[in-house]
């Protein structure tokens, strides 16, 4: 047999044991989500067809031609009874696209559709995109929003990696056929990890926002904002207001922004973000969660303190090493929820609760008291309550 027919047959054999593989939840885990053995979506999922010119004749040795680098940060939606997630996919040029993954259940036996997302492009065309997120909106639309990234025009000569960032907005029905709009316009310099509410709110949509003054750094960019449009064919924000804002000492010190779209509970409209903190080693991603009241959506009812779900084990190895993001999550019928976040900038998992169990645990954790000797105070607490209850009183 020739080397190109060898080489793949064990691709296509390794390629459907990885697709066809059962994911299992790890036990006991902490009691609020299940998280599971083995990641979503890889680089090694990308179809063959992607990556090998399979024509024998012009590649004779079944070389990479496309090379696929990293699968992760991904929107989600239950669309047509299929659990979709829109990724972010990035070639070994660092480029990265928009790619459509669908699943039966929505923890394993993910496969990409055979062509990416033809996303079209501004007059001003992008340099690269990124990270979008999901938002079926109660006009009729899904609505993907992303990073648009575009080289800075004011970088001094020899700086190829200044750039600003900036929020794109597009719209489909059934995530083939996309219908790009104008970016959107905050008083903001740059913007990154932006999120369409779901409702109109006073007849407007309304956006959450993550001002910021540079690139990497959110300066005096105060947190998660949110701001109001007239419309969506060319949204402008004209005033954005701080949601949920940095703190010192926290995992949200550095900067912080809205991960998927919200959902709406009998409670409040509940969230998850990512907070960033610097460290030795580098910055660290971690995921945290909040709930807003049903009517003031700028009000801040409930916050846990600490982070919900932080890198662990492998999942702290990767291109950008100690992160976890997360840009989309869905709400099935029956009330599970089904977490979608990536690890490290490298691949993409799936961590499943309950609108039951999210909700205790936004309400019930206490919150971040910003002070060591409050931390203990709540430590305490707790302590004593778990051995008064096993018959242990103990005098602190």
């Amino acid at each position: 047999m020739s080397v190109f027919k060898t080489r793949l047959t064990q691709l296509q054999e390794e390629h459907i044991a990885l697709i066809e593989r059962k994911n299992q939840a790890s036990w006991p885990g902490n009691g609020i989500y299940d998280r599971y053995t083995h990641p979503v979506l890889t680089a090694a999922h990308a179809p063959i067809f992607w990556e090998y010119d399979l024509n024998p004749d012009t590649n004779p040795f079944l070389m990479k031609r496309f090379e696929i680098n990293a699968a992760f940060n991904a929107g989600a939606i239950k669309h047509d009874g299929k659990y979709l997630v829109v990724a972010r996919v990035e070639g070994s040029d660092r480029k990265s696209f928009f790619a459509v993954a669908e699943s039966p259940n929505g923890v394993d036996n993910f496969k990409f559709w055979d062509h990416p997302v033809v996303m079209p492009e501004t007059n001003e065309p992008d340099g690269n995109v990124y990270d979008m997120r999901l938002t079926k909106h109660e006009d009729g639309f899904i609505y993907g929003l992303f990073c648009t990234e575009r080289k800075d025009p004011n970088a001094k000569p020899g700086d190829e990696s200044s750039a600003i960032a900036q929020c794109g907005i597009a719209r489909t029905t059934d995530l083939k056929t996309w219908i790009r709009l104008s970016d959107l316009v905050t008083p903001s310099p740059q913007q990154r990890n932006v999120v369409l509410h779901p409702e109109f709110v006073n007849g407007k949509y309304a956006f959450y926002t993550r001002p910021q003054d540079g690139f990497i750094e959110a300066g005096s960019g105060g947190g998660i904002g949110f701001g109001y449009s007239e419309t969506i064919d060319n949204a402008v924000v004209e005033k954005e207001y701080i949601v949920d804002q940095k703190h010192y000492h926290t995992v949200y010190e550095v900067k912080n922004g809205q991960g998927p779209a919200p959902i709406k509970t009998e409670k409040g409209w509940l969230h998850l973000a990512h907070g960033v903190r610097n460290t030795a080693a580098g910055l660290r991603y971690v995921l945290y969660m909040f709930l807003t009241d049903l009517h003031d959506l700028t009000k801040v009812t409930y916050k846990p303190g600490g982070y919900f779900i932080a890198p662990e084990g492998e999942e702290r190895i990767g291109d950008v090493s100690n992160v976890t993001f997360s840009n989309g999550w869905i709400l099935d019928d029956d009330g599970t929820v089904f977490i979608y976040y990536a690890s490290s900038d490298t691949r993409l998992h799936v961590a499943t609760s309950s609108l039951e169990k999210l909700l205790d645990y936004v309400t019930n954790t206490p919150p971040d008291g910003f002070r060591s000797a409050l931390s203990v105070e709540v430590l305490t607490g707790l302590i004593n309550k778990n051995l008064t209850h096993a018959g242990h009183s103990v005098e602190i």
